[in-house]
Formats: structure tokens, sequence, C-alpha cells
């Protein structure tokens, strides 16, 4: 449940120099405790890097004309007030606040991405200091975590609400950046990757962008990597019985062809619809060094044997060991349903996984070509 509040960071030491952006920053701050302004970023484990000052007026009117290094994610900074802002060439951003609550009360003109960005802040920092109080009560008074859970989850779904809503109404827009620090990558891949795809097409000149991107394409090739059938890993060598349950495969003897692992059996509805395709790319690329290993989770032999016949798989590789579920390479593979395949590659390294119809057409044309 724990949600750390993203801060605009680059993640590098060096600043690199790019194109620069030219932004006018204008608009008044009242109340302010200081007369300057700060136009930052973060980098490096929150060290703050300033690339220019701005004065106010005694009434908090201010005016500039700014040449920054590069279109990017930037701060306006008051002492520790933060206005979270999407810097353009050509920018003409309004910023209009209360110098005392400038991260409450700020109100963006001329960016509605920066506006965006700010309002979901504000939402991100109240749903963050209520988990930080909730953490805090519960060391105090540990009897009290159950009640305490039970409010906070109560919260966290609420946040999570508002956080749908924002990225819904947000589609395509620089502002999702702060969408990132409130998604669990474990937990919901699919809406983070969806994000930075659409961050890469709205602001691709961002460093930003290009950093988060890149630290998410390592930590998902790590992941992979670690995954018992993770791309580029072996895959587990196994032994069974075939179709006359006296010869036993071996899936290395397969070895120097491409070979699909192709999980299925008679009585599963999807399997046999997606036999012929199977089939049919088996027949188109059967002399050029591919081949199927058909393991199926069937219990019933002719049962078994039938399906074999009549949807006309032709290859010779069937295997066995009649345990339906309990079949001990389904249980190997960690197979939660089938159809499910695992393509591998002449050196026996696995390629790719759950391929089928025109996506494992696609993969193997590019293997042939």
């Amino acid at each position: 449940m724990k949600c750390t509040l993203l801060i605009i960071c680059l993640l590098i030491t060096n600043i690199v120099i790019g194109q620069t952006a030219n932004v006018k920053l204008s608009g008044s701050i009242f109340g302010a405790p200081t007369d300057t302004l700060f136009v930052s970023q973060m980098y490096d484990n929150n060290r703050i890097k300033d690339f220019d000052t701005i004065i106010m007026d005694k009434a908090g009117k201010f005016s500039a004309d700014l040449i920054l290094p590069r279109e990017d994610y930037y701060l306006l900074r008051l002492e520790n007030a933060n206005v979270h802002l999407v810097c353009r060439n050509q920018s003409d951003i309004k910023i209009y606040g209360d110098g005392k609550k400038l991260n409450d009360f700020c109100n963006i003109l001329n960016s509605d991405e920066s506006a965006s960005m700010n309002t979901f802040v504000k939402e991100l920092e109240r749903f963050q200091l209520k988990n930080d109080s909730a953490i805090t009560a519960v060391k105090k008074d540990p009897s009290q975590s159950e009640s305490i859970n039970q409010y906070m989850q109560k919260e966290y779904y609420s946040f999570q609400s508002k956080l749908k809503a924002f990225v819904g109404s947000n589609s395509n827009s620089a502002a999702l950046v702060i969408a990132l620090s409130a998604i669990n990558l474990d937990q919901d891949p699919k809406t983070y990757a969806s994000i930075i795809q659409q961050l890469l097409k709205s602001f691709p000149s961002s460093l930003t962008v290009q950093k988060y991107a890149e630290n998410f394409e390592r930590i998902m090739a790590e992941k992979e990597k670690n995954k018992p059938l993770g791309i580029g890993k072996v895959a587990p060598e196994f032994e069974e019985l075939m179709l006359d349950r006296e010869t036993k495969l071996k899936l290395s003897d397969l070895r120097g062809k491409v070979v699909l692992i192709d999980f299925w059996a008679s009585w599963c509805g999807p399997c046999r619809r997606e036999n012929p395709n199977v089939v049919k790319t088996y027949n188109r690329y059967k002399d050029k060094g591919f081949t199927i290993m058909s393991v199926s989770l069937d219990k019933d032999l002719g049962k078994w044997k039938a399906a074999i016949e009549a949807d006309q798989l032709s290859w010779p590789n069937h295997v066995s060991d009649l345990g339906g579920w309990q079949s001990k390479v389904s249980r190997l593979y960690q197979v939660g349903s089938v159809p499910f395949t695992v393509l591998i590659d002449a050196q026996g390294k696995i390629i790719k996984t759950n391929l089928r119809g025109s996506a494992l057409e696609s993969e193997l044309e590019k293997i042939f070509k």
C-alpha cells in the first residue's frame, strides 16, 4: 500500500546538454516568504540542480524569459514548495498562487499538462500523508492496527479510483509522468508500460521520460531473465513417453531445430480450435528446421490418440504421462492453462512463450526469413 511520492528526477549525475527550450514564466505569488524563485530539476538521489532564478517584486509579480537546457520537467521552487512544470519550447506559462501555501493554492495557465500534473500531485501528497500517519500510529499503538488498516484500505481504494480517473482523463499527456510513482510495477506492469509508451509519444524530447523508459526496460528485462521460462534461458529438459507408450522422447533429442513446445489436451476446446493454425504453421516451416513437440494433458489414451488423428497433427513428437493437470512436464513448465506454448531456438533457448496464430507466424517469419 506504500506509495512513494514522485519527485521529478533525471536519475543521472551529469546533466546532458541537448536542444534548448525558450520558456516564459510569469505570474504572481502573494505573501511569499522570499522574493526568489528557482527553476530547477532534481537528479541523482534528489540533489537539486538550479538552472535559473527569478526575482519577484514587492507585490509578488514576476516575469522571466528563460533558456532552459531542453524541453523537460522542471520545478519552480519557493523555499520548500514546488510547482511542477512541463516546459516545452516556446511555453508561456502563467502561475498564480499563495506564497504561504503554494503546494495547496496554485493556479497554472497556458499549460494544461502542468495544471493537471499539479492537481494530481496534491492527491498523491494527501494519500502519502495519511499513509505515513497510519504507519506512525500503528507503531505507537499496535492494538489499533486492525482498525487503522481497515481505514487505510478504504483510503487506498479511493486513491486508486482517483489515479485511474487521472490516467484516463490525461491520455497521451506529459502530465502522466506523475502517475508512475503511484503504480506498483510488480502488480500492474501493463498500466505502467502503457503510460511509458504514452509519455514517449507525447514528450519524446524529455530526458526524464527517456530515463524512465530505459529504467523500465532494464527492470522488465531483469524480471524476464529471472523467470523460470525467461527469454534466453535454456528450456528445462524433460523426457516423456510417446504414443506407443514404450518409446521415450527427450526435448534435447530435437536440438538443432526450432521447436514449439505445445501444451494441449483433447478435451480443451480452445486447443482444438487452435490446432488448424498449428498444423498450417508446421507444414509451412517443417522443411526449414522447425518442428513441434506436443505435450498432452490428457488422461485417456484413446481420446488423446483420436484427437491427434482427427486434427491431423502429423508431426511425430507427441508425449504425455496421462497425468492431466498433474502432468510432470506441465508442472515443470508451470502451465496454468492450455493452450500454452514455448518457442525455443536450435540451441534449446527460449525465444518467447504463449505464441499462437499470427503471433507465432510472425515470429517464425523473422527466424526463417
